[in-house]
This record gives structure tokens, C-alpha cells and sequence, in this order.
């Protein structure tokens, strides 16, 4: 699956929730998965679809989002498979 084609629906499935929880919408995790995405590759949209990973990582970011509402998170690490994925396309590096 390519990462334009993830939907509301799909991070919805990927996080086990019915929908009725109100309080975030998958949607905005979506966006918010993308813009980072292409924040830290550099990569164009239409280029982001070239590389299936970043679905994964998309909705494996959506996912954090989703757990980490806060403003502070305990433990400071970052998720070390979505860091490898990015970073493999990483095409702005500096």
C-alpha cells in the first residue's frame, strides 16, 4: 500500500479503535504522520509513495501520536524502526 492511499479508516484499524473515541482524530494523526515524514526525508510527496516503508512508518507514527498525548513523555526515545526507515530516505542531509 502506498502512503496516499492510507486513510482515516486504515489508521483507525491500525490503532483498534472503533471510531467513537472522539477525543482524536485519525485524520489530523495522519497528517501530522505525513508532514513529519516529509519534514525529516526532505522527500516530495509523489516521491514518498515510491517507498512502501513509509506507510508503515506513517501509521507506526500515528500510533505514537495516539499514545503520547501529552506534552512530556517519560522515556525520550525514538522509535528506532521509524527512525531507520526515514533516514534510509533521507535526502536532505544536513
Amino acid at each position: 500500500m502506498k502512503i496516499s492511499e492510507l486513510t482515516a479508516n486504515d489508521v483507525l484499524r491500525f490503532l483498534r479503535l472503533d471510531g467513537t473515541e472522539g477525543d482524536v482524530s485519525p485524520f489530523v494523526l495522519l497528517e501530522a504522520a505525513k508532514s513529519y515524514i516529509r519534514g525529516v526525508t526532505g522527500l516530495p510527496e509523489a516521491e514518498m509513495d515510491e517507498h512502501g516503508d513509509l506507510t508503515v512508518a506513517a501509521l507506526v507514527l500515528c500510533a505514537d501520536m495516539y499514545e503520547n498525548r501529552l506534552t512530556t513523555v517519560e522515556a525520550g526515545h525514538k522509535n528506532m524502526a521509524v527512525d531507520t526507515i526515514l533516514g534510509l530516505h533521507r535526502v536532505n542531509l544536513v
